[in-house]
């Protein structure tokens, strides 16, 4: 038997429903509900993060560049909003984009879905910063110092969003624990 749903609220981007006796939040910018977070390694062997204030926290946070799918675009593809975000956050285009894994980012709470997106044969386009007034600083860390710096971060008082840990072990693991080839 289905719960009565009641919307308590809607904007732009988030809508408050009751299920029942359960309160939640629902994505409403686009019907997939869907946001990309996109593990990316340069030439180098520098991992992505990319460093923003958060609002929500009122801290600044390190998270890989992710965005959400259809924000601006109606017909938004997964591959197509993780490369449009890492160009926008980073300043790198991705020549091979890998959806690796779809799931929920908090399920008691909301009903958004992540992908995780693997980037691949990145070439460097432009500086990155991201859209309007996103003020994104882009970091480049290399891959085998990238937890100890993350660890640092944390330290000097920044939030670490905890998917970093998901996509540092999909730089070299596919989700069902095999090697990247």
């Amino acid at each position: 038997m289905t719960e009565p749903r009641e919307v308590l609220y809607e904007g732009k981007w988030l809508r408050l429903v009751k299920i029942g006796q359960w309160e939640s939040c629902e994505r409403s910018h686009h019907a997939s509900g869907m946001a990309v977070i996109v593990i990316a390694v340069t030439p180098q062997d520098d991992v992505l993060f990319v460093e923003q204030y958060r609002i929500p926290l009122g801290a600044r946070t390190i998270e890989m560049p992710a965005g959400l799918v259809g924000d601006d675009h109606d017909h938004d593809s997964l591959e197509a909003a993780a490369r449009r975000e890492l160009i926008e956050e980073t300043g790198w285009r991705p020549d091979k984009v890998d959806v690796l894994l779809i799931g929920p980012t908090s399920s008691g709470m909301s009903n958004e879905r992540i992908a995780f997106v693997r980037a691949r044969d990145l070439v460097k386009v432009g500086d990155g910063g991201g859209v309007d007034n996103e003020n994104i600083t882009v970091h480049a860390v290399p891959r085998a110092q990238a937890p100890a710096w993350l660890m640092q971060k944390q330290r000097e008082g920044y939030e670490l969003d905890l998917k970093l840990w998901a996509g540092l072990w999909m730089i070299e693991h596919n989700p069902d624990g095999s090697r990247v080839a």
